[in-house]
């Protein structure tokens, strides 16, 4: 589903966390370096990863504030290209930017200038401040960008997130029971992190190939955990 129309289903004020990697613009020629393959498609060149690419953070950033709760925390992943934006549309939309986090992600990718290493996690709150649960957690991460492979060796997701990342964050800005929402879910790291952890999760995702993916990757967790 759309996480457009989907969030209109979730009420006011009744989300604990959002935590999201939303698509967004890369750079163009950018087809070169350990990337998992991702930077030799056509539509990389374009400037896009994926099919469904052109959704704005005005369109969905307003939502998000909707549905949290006051007092709450909402991490969002972005490159450099869109830092600016990001920015300024979420602080315009009502949250209070608190600081960038950065995921060392250990793989290069070759650019035009300098090879890129890490991406931004922009960490924001609605209303007041709230402690993270474990204050001596640094802002780098060092977790490894390792991707779930098919048969075929392929990628399951080109931006497939370390569960063990998304759980730092579940852990850090939620208790157990509370709702988490990835409005961009891809193949569901951010709820197997929640279900690691005893959360609740609400997830959306528009490709049907990788809701797919999302829902036997939750269900084999599931399983295996019972």
């Amino acid at each position: 589903m759309n996480c457009l129309e989907g969030m209109k289903s979730i009420d006011d004020n009744s989300i604990d966390l959002i935590i999201t990697d939303p698509p967004y613009l890369t750079t163009k020629r950018g087809g070169h370096g350990n990337s998992g393959g991702m930077c030799k498609t056509d539509i990389f060149n374009q400037g896009k990863v994926f099919q469904y690419n052109n959704i704005k953070p005005q369109q969905y950033i307003p939502e998000f504030y909707r549905v949290l709760k006051e007092g709450t925390h909402f991490y969002i992943m972005t490159n450099h290209i869109n830092l600016y934006e990001m920015l300024t549309v979420t602080q315009k939309s009502g949250f209070h930017f608190i600081k960038s986090l950065i995921w060392n992600k250990g793989n290069k990718i070759m650019g035009q200038a300098y090879m890129s290493q890490f991406e931004y996690i922009l960490f924001f709150r609605k209303g007041s401040f709230k402690k993270i649960n474990k204050c001596g957690t640094a802002d780098i991460f060092n977790i490894p960008n390792k991707k779930s492979k098919d048969i075929n060796g392929k990628n399951l997701h080109d931006t497939e997130k370390p569960i063990e990342l998304m759980q730092n964050l579940v852990e850090n800005s939620s208790q157990e029971n509370n709702i988490i929402l990835d409005p961009f879910i891809g193949i569901a790291s951010t709820a197997l992190a929640c279900i690691n952890t005893k959360r609740n999760y609400i997830g959306f995702e528009l490709d049907t190939t990788y809701c797919d993916i999302a829902n036997k990757r939750i269900q084999d967790m599931v399983v295996n955990r019972q």
